[in-house]
């Protein structure tokens, strides 16, 4: 499956992917930490921490340590959560304190054939901040996780 990043709006971005995985499999992977830790970032960084508190208001952070051992690690705030079907939340990176937080509207779609249509609608603060990030390596890496959360629904599948 091909994960498709997109800017339709002048601080807006949207990536899309299909899932093998039904929409609660995948609602489940994306919001419990025991499955979190397993799928989430590139494959080269280890998670240090990943805390969701699962609730409008309910904070969530989750980082990762580089080989050389640099914390990069993303932290919000669940502003509204539909169970199975959609999440929208702020998005902190902390190794820029101050800066304004993206917004993300998650939506999680079922497919004809059973599978998980999730599209990431973000709000950025700027043009400027989320062309940055795109350029910083964004694009590898979000394939590169959404790759990894595809082979994890999979072993999710057979364990139940």
């Amino acid at each position: 499956m091909i994960t498709l990043l997109t800017t339709p709006a002048d601080r807006e971005l949207v990536i899309t992917r299909t899932f093998d995985a039904p929409v609660r499999r995948v609602w489940e992977a994306w919001t419990r930490p025991e499955h979190v830790r397993l799928w989430y970032g590139p494959d080269s960084l280890t998670m240090s921490v990943c805390d969701i508190d699962l609730r409008p208001g309910g904070a969530w952070r989750w980082g990762q340590r580089t080989p050389e051992g640099q914390e990069i690690v993303f932290s919000g705030a669940y502003e509204e959560i539909v169970p199975a079907e959609r999440l929208v939340y702020t998005e902190n990176f902390e190794q820029m304190p101050g800066a304004d937080p993206v917004r993300v509207i998650l939506a999680f779609d079922a497919t004809p054939d059973g599978g998980t249509a999730l599209t990431s609608t973000s709000f950025w603060p700027t043009t400027e901040i989320r062309d940055q990030a795109l350029a910083a390596g964004m694009e590898a890496g979000v394939r590169e996780q959404y790759d990894r959360l595809a082979a994890y629904l999979k072993t999710m599948a057979r364990t139940g």
